[in-house]
């Protein structure tokens, strides 16, 4: 495995914006009036445009990732989803309209029946995995990594697609707090859903090339 140090550490990216009026705070209901062709979200106020289309790669790792974890929640009152869907992140003692945050997370899984609605959840899910293929990474290892803690999400998952790693952090005291970094013949166990794990074989099935 290559080198790697912690996600506030050495890793570098370009974040793409669309272009705007950056001197406003974008909230939800500002959000639900966007017109952009490609996908975006909105973290504390501010607009960030997502890839026009996921890599191939990323897409294998997606489908492997919700296909295992579609078999192991079968009858398990948690809810399993992948983007894209809509994750407001309310602000405490304001309506969610006024909420600054709108994310779309690669998959997740939410255990509070209570925060999904139909057009949205609203409210931190109990756990995360966002997948990075290529350069891109300093949304999901520093700008979501933070968002996430804040958020009060139980656990987050990086997928490093070309590294092919998956680095685990675990909601601590308000702090995530990083369990270990899994490779090759590694088992990744699910610390929010006890008792279930995925293989990383599973994980990086039939990626066969290079991303």
């Amino acid at each position: 495995m290559k080198d790697y140090k912690s996600p506030h550490d050495t890793l570098q990216d370009e974040v793409n914006e669309p272009t705007y009026d950056y001197d406003k705070v974008y909230t939800y209901a500002d959000y639900l009036k966007l017109e952009f062709e490609e996908m975006v979200e909105i973290i504390r106020g501010k607009i960030f445009r997502m890839s026009p289309a996921p890599r191939t790669s990323h897409q294998i790792l997606s489908g492997n990732i919700y296909y295992r974890l579609r078999q192991k929640l079968e009858g398990h009152p948690c809810q399993l989803f992948s983007a894209p869907i809509d994750i407001v992140l309310p602000i405490e003692n304001k309506k969610r309209n006024k909420s600054t945050t709108v994310v779309q997370p690669d998959i997740c899984v939410i255990c509070n029946p209570k925060i999904i609605e139909e057009k949205a959840v609203f409210g931190a899910p109990d756990f995360v995995i966002e997948i990075i293929a290529g350069k891109q990474v300093k949304k999901d290892t520093q700008i979501k990594f933070d968002l996430y803690e804040e958020a009060g999400v139980g656990e987050y998952w990086i997928v490093f697609v070309d590294m092919r790693f998956v680095e685990v952090f675990i909601l601590e005291n308000g702090k995530f707090q990083r369990l270990n970094t899994f490779s090759e013949d590694d088992i990744v166990p699910i610390k929010t859903l006890p008792g279930l794990e995925i293989s990383i074989d599973d994980i990086f099935e039939g990626l066969l090339y290079e991303s």
